[in-house]
């Protein structure tokens, strides 16, 4: 018989609740009502005033005790949670096939946390009606019915100790089907925890001593149990998807469970996500539009190009349009006056307030920077993108585009793929050497003071493939983001 083999891959952290959707869906709905309407603005002073006082992190909080408890005396209740202090109190999901060291990371969590640990055995030794009825199914050896397993279950964590303290759920629930059953009987997690098996012999030994331990169970066991794991992972990450944090499990458990109490201890994992406002800088050629809309892409938040925006403006048939069309036909730089204007006025619209932003393109130089400041629309993360004179001399000066297909190609990176291609391309005016010079002594002449005013900048070397640029630049991202939060 073929040697069963595989390994910890991924360990998947999950917020249950999703308010900050639902508002969007509302407001996104409110819009829809009137097309005609114009976009509405919100000011930068209440998200900013909201997040230094942590008020998005309370609602959120303050509302999901409440659907979750159901007391009868709501008013009262929050009340309660308020002059308590901490209102939130870890509830965990631990989920993954076998050997993926759930007992040993549940049973250390709840010695730190004094949660309450809670597996399908001893929720079976509570002393009450429900459980003697479970009980006679067990004794014919047949299977709980659904809906008395999840009575069952519901039950335990109603008890005055899993609600004061907390719970770890281990191994709970197995289905998408039960996952959901739990969440319309208000069992709501705050934190899931899914280990992923491939099937590859893991090189840790400690891992490896958990599998060959396992053994003791029948193959065909151990077979089934992961055919059924596998079959309902992607359900249940896909239940729990709207929040997602991935650490490595792929190593010995006490440096997972390392990682997941850090997690669950930081308020990051308990309170809504705080709105990303990220700024690009770098020299031409360093890529900040590529990333800013990878960026976009991956985390559905507002790419905005200062250029490209001045451009849209312009052709709309509006006042400040007509304004700035003759700077940008003649080539000569819109003042900084207009541009902010119409920068805040689209920082200020829902989307860039309740999703966040990407900005390139501005501010360029440190007066620009302290008048978006003063505007209050700070940013939260900022990159310099890093690489030298001779690197962007390289990729602007050498890249073209196809005026027939759009496609755009690059002498040495990315060369027109037939002779007749390679005749037709045409080259940008504003990517000549002379002018890309100007740009470059520009943009090192403000780059010093920036940088300056953004000390906790991350700089990040450009002078790499994009996507490790990408990859580089999200690591620190997502970083960030657990700090603020």
């Amino acid at each position: 018989m073929t040697p069963i083999t595989f390994s910890l891959a991924t360990c998947e952290w999950v917020l249950a609740s999703d308010l900050d959707s639902c508002y969007k869906r509302t407001a996104n709905h409110r819009i829809a009502m009137d097309e005609t309407a114009k976009p509405l603005r919100i000011p930068p002073e209440m998200a900013i005033y909201a997040e230094k006082h942590e008020i998005f992190d309370l609602v959120q909080t303050l509302v999901t005790n409440l659907m979750v408890d159901k007391p009868e005396d709501p008013i009262q209740y929050l009340i309660v949670l308020l002059k308590r202090g901490s209102v939130e109190v870890p509830r965990v999901m631990l989920l993954g096939p076998p050997a993926s060291g759930k007992r040993t990371v549940a049973r250390k969590l709840c010695e730190h946390t004094q949660v309450i640990h809670i597996t399908d055995s001893n929720i079976l030794k509570e002393d009450t009606d429900l459980t003697k009825k479970a009980l006679q199914y067990k004794a014919k050896q047949q299977e709980i019915p659904g809906d008395l397993w999840i009575k069952l279950i519901q039950q335990r964590l109603s008890k005055i100790d899993c609600v004061r303290r907390g719970w770890v759920l281990e191994g709970i629930p197995q289905t998408r089907e039960e996952a959901l059953s739990l969440q319309e009987a208000g069992v709501a997690p705050n934190h899931v925890d899914v280990y992923h098996v491939t099937f590859i012999w893991p090189e840790d030994k400690e891992v490896v001593q958990r599998l060959e331990r396992l053994k003791a169970v029948s193959e065909k066991q151990l077979v089934a149990q992961l055919m059924q794991h596998h079959r309902e992972v992607h359900a249940l990450r896909k239940t729990y998807r709207n929040c997602l944090k991935v650490i490595d499990a792929d190593q010995p458990h006490v440096d997972v469970f390392d990682q997941v109490l850090t997690y669950i201890l930081s308020r990051h994992c308990s309170v809504a996500p705080h709105t990303p406002r990220v700024l690009l800088f770098g020299p031409p050629g360093s890529g900040k539009s590529l990333l800013a809309k990878l960026i976009s892409q991956k985390y559905n938040i507002v790419n905005l190009c200062c250029g490209e925006l001045l451009e849209a403006v312009s052709a709309d048939a509006t006042n400040m349009g007509e304004l700035i069309k003759p700077y940008l036909e003649s080539g000569q730089q819109v003042p900084d006056s207009m541009v902010l204007q119409i920068l805040t006025e689209r920082l200020s619209r829902l989307d860039c307030t309740t999703r966040g932003w990407v900005l390139h393109g501005f501010p360029r130089d440190l007066e620009q920077a302290e008048k978006l400041q003063e505007s209050n629309f700070i940013p939260s993360r900022v990159f310099f993108l890093e690489m030298t004179d001779d690197v962007a001399i390289e990729r602007v000066t050498l890249r073209s585009i196809d005026p027939v297909t759009g496609e755009r190609y690059h002498s040495l990176y990315k060369p027109a793929p037939s002779p007749e291609v390679q005749t037709r391309l045409q080259f940008n005016p504003k990517d000549s050497e002379a002018q890309l010079l100007r740009q470059l002594k520009e943009y090192w002449a403000n780059a010093s003071s920036l940088q300056d005013l953004y000390p906790e900048a991350v700089h990040i070397n450009a002078d790499q493939d994009p996507h490790t640029v990408f990859e580089s630049l999200e690591s620190r991202l997502v970083g960030r983001l657990q700090n603020d939060a």
